[in-house]
């Protein structure tokens, strides 16, 4: 029996909510836990990558809505649940996927550039699991799995804001995991390279290519895919992962235990 099979029994009558739902890794989270018969919730800022991502669950037989969401804004935030909790009457497992990158001299940044990428990274997935957490609680046990980023341990130059709030995503993963525990766990997912040009709205879709330098970066010598980190929410998500709370799982191909010399 596969995997999608073992969680198709436990997420049957369960409600999820994934922002960021439409595209890259949130399209391929929400589509996973659509085949593991989950009701599903799309919450994006992009309406037309939610609208088409919404048809493509549903085409596959997935219970879904979207809702457009910009999560930096409360009144949003709060529309959001509302809805889920009038259409489907629970909220068992949150993804906190939303999130923007950009880069940009420190000396050039405004101040306002760095609040936005905190507003919507850091303080977005805040706002998410406090509407949330009394359904999450009453779900018993509720599921918040936070999406940070190996930025959250290591950096490129001019990355100041996205990587503070990868950062800030790893502590605030082990806080509410002691405010919630018992009834909610909080765990955090921290991606490598994941690719995500061919999981873009059909506007935008590119095809990946890679150099054997890519692959080489990697001692699994791949790049990584979407599906890796499905895969892993499904089992954080799941009675599997019970006992885990408060903890981030670094998924990069090993990418970040490599020492790269220059040549």
């Amino acid at each position: 029996m596969n995997d999608h099979m073992n969680s198709a029994g436990e997420f049957a009558d369960k409600v999820v909510i994934v922002t960021g739902g439409a595209q890259g890794i949130g399209a391929a989270v929400s589509a996973a836990f659509g085949r593991a018969r989950a009701a599903v919730v799309i919450a994006d800022v992009d309406e037309e990558a939610g609208r088409e991502h919404l048809l493509r669950l549903q085409a596959a037989g997935t219970r879904a809505m979207f809702v457009r969401t910009d999560v930096s804004a409360e009144v949003d935030v709060k529309r959001l649940v509302d809805e889920v909790l009038r259409s489907f009457g629970r909220i068992d497992v949150l993804v906190n996927n939303a999130g923007v990158f950009d880069t940009k001299s420190i000396l050039e940044r405004t101040v306002e550039e760095w609040d936005r990428i905190i507003s919507i990274n850091l303080r977005g997935p805040y706002m998410m699991a406090k509407y949330c957490a009394p359904a999450l609680m009453q779900a018993n046990p509720g599921v918040i799995i936070n999406m940070a980023s190996t930025r959250a341990l290591m950096s490129e130059p001019n990355t100041e804001p996205y990587s503070a709030s990868k950062g800030g995503i790893v502590a605030l993963t082990h806080a509410l995991a002691v405010s919630l525990g018992p009834k909610v766990r909080v765990n955090a997912i921290s991606p490598g390279w994941i690719e995500v040009r061919d999981y873009q709205k059909s506007s935008k879709r590119e095809r990946p290519v890679h150099t054997p330098g890519d692959l080489a970066q990697h001692p699994v010598g791949r790049v990584g895919n979407p599906e890796d980190i499905a895969e892993l929410c499904l089992y954080l998500a799941s009675p599997r992962a019970g006992f885990m709370t408060g903890t981030n799982l670094v998924v990069d191909g090993g990418m970040t235990r490599k020492m790269i010399y220059e040549e």
